[in-house]
C-alpha cells in the first residue's frame, strides 16, 4: 500500500509591511507637488482685444503726430468728453463721478446723463476719456465702462473707443 504522505501545515505568518518606507514616498511626492506648484497669477494674463492705436491730436496734412514741438496742447481742437471716477483710497470703490465739469451721483444717473449727450447730434465728440484714481478697483471701473459701452452714438454705432488717464490719489 501505498503511504500517504503527511504534509505539513505551516502556519503562514502574517505579512508586514515596511510603513517606513511607504511614508517617505508619501512626504516625499508632498514635497515635490509643493516645491513645483505655481498658481496662476489674478490680473496678470488677461487677454485683450484692443483696437488700433489712433492719433488722439489735431495734426495738419503731411505731418506725423508730436512733431511740432511747439505745440505745447496736442488735444486742442478735440472735442473730448472727460469722464472722472474718483474712488475711496480706503476701500477702492467709488466715491464720486463726474462728466466734464458736472457730478453724477450714481451710475445710474451716469448712464442717465451720457445718453442725453449722445442723443444730440451737435455734439460730436472726437475721444472719450475716462479718468481713473489709482486705488479704484477693476470691478468698480468695469462698471463704469459697462454703462459707457451700451451707450448710442447719434448714428446708431454703439460707443467703443475709450482712452484712459490715471488719476493720483489725492
Amino acid at each position: 500500500m501505498r503511504k500517504r504522505k503527511r504534509r505539513k501545515r505551516h502556519r503562514q505568518s502574517e505579512v508586514e509591511l515596511n510603513l517606513a518606507a511607504m511614508l517617505d514616498l508619501a512626504f516625499q511626492l508632498l514635497a515635490f507637488f509643493i516645491l513645483t506648484f505655481r498658481p496662476a497669477p489674478i490680473e496678470g494674463q488677461i487677454s485683450l482685444r484692443l483696437p488700433l492705436p489712433q492719433a488722439t491730436a489735431v495734426v495738419e496734412d503731411g505731418q506725423q503726430a508730436g512733431e511740432d514741438y511747439n505745440d505745447i496742447n496736442p488735444i486742442q481742437g478735440l472735442n473730448t468728453l472727460t469722464i472722472s471716477v474718483i474712488a475711496d483710497p480706503t476701500t477702492g470703490n467709488i466715491s464720486s463721478l463726474g462728466i466734464g465739469e458736472s457730478q453724477a451721483p450714481s451710475l445710474a444717473a451716469l448712464d442717465g446723463r451720457l445718453k442725453e449727450v449722445f442723443a444730440d447730434a451737435g455734439n460730436p465728440f472726437d475721444q472719450v476719456i475716462i479718468q481713473v484714481s489709482d486705488s479704484c478697483r477693476y470691478d468698480e471701473l468695469m462698471k463704469v465702462i459697462d454703462v459707457c459701452t451700451h451707450q448710442r452714438l447719434p448714428d446708431g454705432r454703439k460707443l467703443s473707443k475709450l482712452s484712459f488717464v490715471g488719476l493720483p490719489d489725492g
